[in-house]
């Protein structure tokens, strides 16, 4: 499995375990629930990355991964689930004072719930130890000390010099300076090595069967010591019903160690004798695992988890024994029952104490005890998950080295672990699992998986909605309107308000193109020039629209950005960039009509790019008209058609446009802000670039078209008639246009006193004789 498809891998079961989020036993399954499906994944990935060499380090994550979610699933269910009342070991004594002690160790360890859970981590230790070498079978009993004694006996006592003389098994103890042929010395080391291994892993039957191999029953029986007494027909605990505990637990039979008591003081006597070899008192101290023997046990520890091992052992051991120990009425157990509240507080205190000194225990091998799992894992033990949360997420707000796969892997751990907590109704701080969540965000963005940013943001509650929008921002112009409505779609795929996000999105991609954009201000700009493509930030502006232009429901909003960004092209002088944003526009926009002044400033930027594309076809028109003498007749008479058409569409667009006080409605009265400011520059720059424009095209057009002479001189009226105040747009005296708006004045002035001078081109010396012929008319 890839790094790529284990986000995604992860991600199914959280959406799996989410669509089942009311069925906490569900969730809690041991083979289906939520933490196992987690911890298969880590196996595949940890094959998958064996099978392609990936490094040691690498390799060693994930499987710390693995480990913590099998402990998530060996602690969490007996958090969440109440389990039913059960007899303690008093009351068990009660009603048989015969009760086997491995009755009363089980309902002492019920009665505690943190011995409870000790007693699982302990087993969780035992599941993730490392595998072990087996040694070879061998073919007798210390067969090389063996035939070296047997030789001597047969030359008359002639013994090799250091080799025992005897063959027990205390013979190399008990004979000082004497020891075992080299090879069984070998051997036997090796033996307690593997055994010890054993007992780490909690095989003890498979360090009994290593035992019988080595042609030492007599080592078996003292490993099987360490069983409690246990004999069904003195029980009261309910006998299974499968053939094979029937045969197991016949009730004429009993197992386990009558004298355990006995048996663990020999062990402990084992494990402080000097003269036993350091395997063997390192093998008696860990089945006997105690105060007295922790030196010796923690000599042997190489990794942070063989420390935590140690002293879970002693502690449970101790407990146990503490608490079989101190029964009264007990036939095989003697003592007075002690205070059992006030203990079990004191001992909660001392376990916890105990524990927590594992936080910066040295090790010699694997990731140290700061190591960020190794902190979660005794977190969960300690059932401290609210302060695992928070240190983890002080770690991500630090400068930590975010580009390593480790950080990526953490990451994901920890926002999984918030959701999972929060699935079965464990409760997070809610600062952590933002930041947790944001930090796996972003690693989910880095990685490219942005398919599954909308599951995740969902899960930040009040601020997913920002959260995603945020993320739909970043795709910037990378993605196309097809992959930015799919990744839009998908938050109603996850609860997240879909509307809400387009409207998040739009806003803050907007603002960040302001951010970068320079206010319109300053001399009026140039249409004439021609146009220049948009700049990768008013890329970003265009583009913007997109995010409420893809639902009906988000229309109203659009409406207002779209007034806000044609307001800013407008004002630059960029009118191709704000007519391709009109050509982006869903039909439905200009169906909407209110708020009044926001639909009308609409539909007056659409009036004017009416005008704007009919004068593009005046010009177009007239400037096939160098072709003319070399046209037919019927196919002149076409062409002056659609010249005149779109001369005579010009002159009435424009006529209304200039008469009924275009964008003046959406002029705030009051204070001038940004708005009012672009406004009245967008009148300054094109009511006086399409009024000189109409003039020319109808000037121009007099050869063909004789009365737009008079057209262009009726036109002068409209523009000095105080009714409609258009010289205001012309030249004004508020410093907005500055000299920019009077030289569009001089400009339409010297057009006019040309079209005069026109006026007298077929003779007579009257220059008014254009106008007034055609008042008469």
């Amino acid at each position: 499995m890839s790094e790529r498809d284990l986000y995604v891998a992860f991600s199914e079961v959280l959406s799996l375990s989410q669509s089942t989020k009311d069925d906490l036993a569900g969730l809690l399954d041991p083979e289906t629930g939520f933490a196992p499906r987690m911890r298969q994944l880590c196996r595949e990935q940890i094959q998958h990355m064996e099978d392609t060499n990936a490094p040691p380090e690498d390799l060693e994550i994930i499987r710390l991964e693995e480990n913590t979610w099998n402990l998530l699933q060996a602690v969490l269910p007996a958090r969440k689930t109440e389990l039913p009342p059960t007899p303690s070991a008093q009351e068990l004594l009660s009603l048989n004072p015969y009760t086997p002690p491995s009755s009363l160790a089980q309902a002492i360890m019920q009665s505690s719930r943190l011995l409870t859970e000790l007693v699982v981590v302990r087993e969780w230790l035992h599941d993730t130890a490392p595998s072990h070498p087996v040694p070879d079978a061998t073919t007798g009993y210390w067969k090389y000390t063996k035939h070296t004694v047997l030789q001597g006996m047969r030359s008359g006592g002639a013994y090799r010099d250091g080799l025992v003389r005897e063959l027990d098994p205390d013979a190399p103890n008990r004979e000082e300076g004497r020891a075992l042929a080299s090879d069984d010395a070998s051997g036997e080391k090796v033996l307690l090595q593997a055994l010890y291994a054993c007992v780490r892993a909690g095989r003890l039957e498979e360090a009994v069967e290593l035992c019988r191999r080595a042609h030492q029953p007599w080592r078996a029986s003292s490993i099987l010591g360490s069983r409690l007494f246990r004999w069904p027909a003195l029980s009261t605990e309910p006998r299974e019903e499968d053939s094979d505990a029937m045969v197991e637990d016949d009730a004429e039979a009993w197992h386990g160690n009558q004298n355990r008591k006995l048996w663990k003081k020999t062990c402990v006597h084992a494990a402080l004798n000097n003269a036993l070899s350091d395997q063997e008192r390192l093998l008696y101290a860990s089945l006997t695992p105690s105060p007295l023997t922790a030196t010796i046990l923690k000599s042997a520890c190489r990794t942070w988890e063989d420390h935590l091992w140690v002293q879970i052992s002693i502690i449970c051991e101790e407990k146990e024994s503490l608490e079989l120990g101190r029964l009264g009425g007990s036939f095989w157990e003697g003592g007075a029952a002690p205070d059992e509240d006030q203990e079990e507080e004191e001992w909660k205190a001392e376990v916890e104490a105990t524990l927590k000194t594992l936080e910066d225990v040295a090790v010699t091998e694997g990731p140290d005890s700061g190591h960020a799992f190794h902190f979660a894992q005794l977190r969960i033990i300690l059932d401290e998950t609210d302060e695992l949360l928070e240190k983890f997420a002080g770690i991500l707000t630090a400068n930590v080295q975010k580009q390593t796969f480790e950080y990526g892997q953490l990451c994901r751990f920890f926002a999984h672990l918030c959701l999972y907590l929060q699935l079965i109704d464990i409760p997070t701080p809610p600062h952590a699992t933002q930041v947790v969540l944001e930090s796996y965000l972003r690693v989910l963005e880095d990685a490219e998986q942005r398919q599954l940013i909308a599951m995740y943001a969902g899960a930040l509650g009040d601020n997913a909605v920002d959260r995603y929008a945020h993320f739909l921002v970043s795709l910037g112009l990378t993605a196309d309107i097809s992959e930015r409505k799919l990744a839009l779609t998908q938050a109603d795929d996850h609860g997240l308000d879909r509307n809400r996000v387009a409207i998040a999105a739009a806003e803050r991609t907007i603002d960040a193109a302001f951010d970068e954009l320079d206010e319109p201000k300053g001399p009026l700009p140039s249409v004439v020039t021609a146009p220049q493509p948009p700049s990768e930030e008013e890329e970003v502006l265009l583009r913007s629209i997109e995010w409420t232009t893809f639902f009906e429901q988000t229309y109203d909003v659009a409406l207002e950005q779209t007034n806000v960004i044609l307001r800013y092209f407008l004002a630059v002088g960029k009118v191709q960039a704000a007519l391709s944003l009109l050509e982006m526009l869903p039909a439905g926009l200009a169906d909407i009509s209110l708020p009044e002044e926001r639909a009308t400033e609409y539909l007056h930027y659409r009036q004017f790019f009416v005008i704007w594309e009919t004068l593009e076809r005046v010009v177009e028109h007239q400037g096939q008209a160098v072709d003319v003498g070399r046209m037919g007749k019927e196919e002149k008479a076409q062409w002056l058609g659609r010249y005149r058409s779109a001369i005579e569409q010009s002159h009435e667009q424009i006529t209304v446009l200039l008469t009924s006080e275009w964008l003046t409605p959406c002029l705030e009265r009051g204070s001038v802000d940004r708005r009012k400011r672009d406004l009245i520059r967008i009148r300054q720059i094109y009511i006086p670039e399409i009024t000189i424009r109409l003039h020319f095209a109808l000037v121009d057009s007099r050869q063909w078209i004789p009365e737009n002479l008079r057209r262009a001189m009726e036109l002068v009226n409209i523009v000095a008639d105080s009714r409609y105040r258009l010289y205001d747009d012309f030249i004004s005296g508020t410093g907005v246009a500055g000299n920019n708006g009077r030289r569009r004045l001089g400009e339409y002035l010297g057009a006019v006193r040309q079209a005069f001078v026109a006026g007298l081109e077929k003779g007579g010396s009257d220059p008014f004789r254009t106008i007034t012929s055609a008042a008469s008319m």
